[in-house]
């Protein structure tokens, strides 16, 4: 039955019109049908013409009865989720009633047929505008975004709380979600939705059916990101936030990124790719509609290293570097088109972004090191907080070794030659892009030395500074080899810096001790008189016990050095003193009056140092012996 026609179906039949004459796939339509040997034309020309009205008369009763605006229970029933065969049928009737459609045209297109004929295709498209829209729509109506969605019921967002997205769990959730939706579009990457937008493109239908999948899976791909945890901030947002919010954003985006990209992108494209197998130019153009979110997920890490840049904010910009030219590979693979090509520059922008601001921390991370004009003296030599923040967080580097050779792989270390020769040797235990990493820590390392060098000129003491030295290279030294900084920096870093120590120890050990020293005779001297005897040791312990008063406060905080020291000291001083005093208290007859101090007496004062303390019995003399 002949429905009445309306503009829409007028505007409806020129269109199908139009297609139909341009369209190469219908141009052979005449030959397929079997045609009479008779050499008459018009014999040739009614039969075709009755053939075609056959055609449309058999399709008419399959179409109509799928009509989604009759009374009919199949105005509500789905074609394609019932009898398969049902459904093939319908779509051979459209395409059989397209072919008849451009013969009637051909042969007759005055046709009364002709009118009927663009009705039915009406009613045909249709239905598989419905169809279409129903099967996508299942995609969304199988995931329940109330059971995953961490937002809140009034839909806001909780990007500030740490109980929102970014929860281990809350974000397992979300994973699932998009695990959901992989399952889910594999499902729907079925020959239903081909079939239907082959059969509606050929018919003229093409804009409709764009429309609708673009709707639906725009929404989708959308809504995954928001429950993913991606929501768009305006840049001013960005630059306003708060370190700890910023951080928790960042947090989130890195657990995001890898699932939009791999699952979330890959999966649209995959079904993109499906659907509009036939078509490249709608596929591509669908796909780039529907994705335009991630334009917004690539630009984020670019938005953040535009921030203030602090020292401790290179890691987390760090990390979004790792993330992201991690899955930049995939992002080339998905986005291969003109069209999207707009994302993979977003990317290539972030990354570069990143580089430039981390390069930028790095160099003003240097430079505060220079400009630490911090004038107070550690008591007693101990470690410098300078050294402490600086080694701790030059061992951090380290352990993103493989992302800063990237970054810094084309600069190097302008070495300034200011600076003391010894310090100015590269390591060498490395090779490739690692080499260049490596050259940069041993500057930060050698920065902070030469900036210890000055604030060791501020004792007056001249053996506390080189004690200070010695304590603050020695735990440079135990950083580096208990780090990472081990492998980059090498075993003849590491030998090299310890003899630098050990000359530290020993010009210390000869400048605090030195009167201690030099106050017992010679060895093989001649045996002295018995006052020159006692001279000799009131010198002794008065320049003992001036070493252990002065020293008293002093520390050495790594036991390792501070045995080696001890047992440096005692093994200088005490078998000389042994020698002295068994050879000489027996010649004094008052020896027990004059002599304060026995060679046992040594070990036990020398085993008190260096914790910073009072030495023992230092302000008042032993028992004398």
């Amino acid at each position: 039955m002949a429905r009445p026609e309306t503009p829409r179906s007028i505007a409806a039949k020129r269109g199908v019109l139009a297609h139909l004459f341009s369209s190469p796939k219908t141009l052979s339509f005449s030959s397929s049908f079997s045609t009479p040997s008779t050499p008459s034309s018009s014999t040739h020309s009614v039969f075709s013409e009755s053939e075609m009205e056959e055609t449309i008369k058999n399709v008419e009763s399959i179409i109509t009865k799928w009509d989604p605006n009759s009374s009919s229970i199949t105005r509500i029933s789905s074609l394609f989720h019932g009898n398969r065969e049902e459904a093939d049928d319908f779509l051979k009737s459209v395409k059989d009633l397209r072919r008849a459609m451009h013969a009637l045209v051909s042969e007759n297109s005055t046709s009364d047929k002709l009118s009927l004929a663009q009705n039915l295709m009406q009613i045909a498209m249709e239905r598989l505008e419905k169809e279409f829209h129903r099967i996508l729509s299942a995609t969304r109506d199988q995931i329940d975004p109330e059971s995953v969605s961490s937002r809140s019921s009034d839909g806001s967002s909780n990007l500030g709380d740490e109980n929102g997205l970014g929860s281990e769990e809350e974000f397992k959730t979300a994973g699932e979600w998009s695990n959901d939706v992989e399952r889910i579009t594999a499902l729907a990457m079925s020959s239903d939705l081909k079939s239907i937008a082959d059969c509606m493109i050929r018919s003229g239908y093409s804009s409709e059916c764009i429309k609708i999948y673009k709707n639906i899976r725009k929404s989708i791909v959308d809504e995954g990101l928001y429950l993913l945890g991606i929501e768009e901030l305006r840049p001013s947002q960005i630059l306003k936030m708060n370190w700890e919010a910023l951080e928790h954003l960042i947090k989130n985006w890195l657990r995001a990124v890898k699932i939009a990209a791999k699952t979330l992108f890959s999966g649209e494209k995959a079904l993109c790719d499906h659907v509009f197998s036939a078509s490249q130019t709608i596929r591509e153009s669908c796909f780039s509609e529907i994705t335009k979110g991630g334009l917004y997920l690539f630009r984020f890490p670019e938005l953040v290293a535009k921030c203030k840049k602090l020292p401790e904010r290179i890691f987390p910009l760090m990390e979004l570097y790792e993330a992201l030219s991690d899955i930049q590979p995939d992002v080339e693979l998905i986005f291969d088109s003109e069209s999207t090509s707009e994302i993979k520059l977003q990317v290539v922008s972030s990354l570069n972004g990143l580089s430039e601001s981390i390069r930028a921390i790095l160099s003003d991370f240097e430079s505060t090191i220079q400009k630490d004009s911090s004038k107070t003296l550690i008591v007693g030599g101990g470690i410098h907080p300078l050294t402490r923040k600086v080694t701790s967080y030059i061992s951090s580097l380290a352990d993103y070794s493989r992302i800063l050779s990237d970054i810094v792989a084309d600069s190097s270390p302008t070495r300034n030659t200011a600076y003391p020769g010894a310090y100015l040797e590269s390591p060498t235990s490395v090779a490739g892009s690692t080499q260049v990493v490596s050259d940069h820590l041993d500057w930060l390392i050698l920065v902070l030395l030469c900036k210890l060098d000055r604030k060791a000129e501020g004792y007056k003491d001249m053996s506390l500074s080189y004690l200070f030295l010695a304590n603050n290279l020695q735990f440079i030294l135990e950083k580096v080899c208990t780090t990472r900084l081990y492998v980059l920096l090498g075993e003849d870093w590491v030998f090299n810096h310890a003899k630098k120590v050990i000359q530290y120890a020993s010009t210390y050990e000869t400048m605090a001790w030195g009167n201690v020293f030099s106050s017992l005779p010679e060895k093989n001297s001649p045996q002295l008189s018995p006052e020159a005897a006692r001279e000799c040791f009131q010198r002794f312990d008065a320049a003992f016990e001036e070493a252990c008063k002065k020293q008293a406060s002093w520390v050495v905080p790594d036991k390792k050095l501070r045995d080696e020291l001890k047992v440096s000291i005692a093994k200088e001083l005490i078998p000389a003193y042994r020698e002295f005093y068994d050879t000489h208290k027996v010649m004094l007859k008052d020896y027990e009056v004059s002599v304060r101090f026995g060679p046992d007496d040594l070990r036990n004062y020398l085993s008190d140092l260096f914790h910073g303390t009072a030495i023992s019995g230092s302000a008042s003399p032993p028992t004398p012996r």
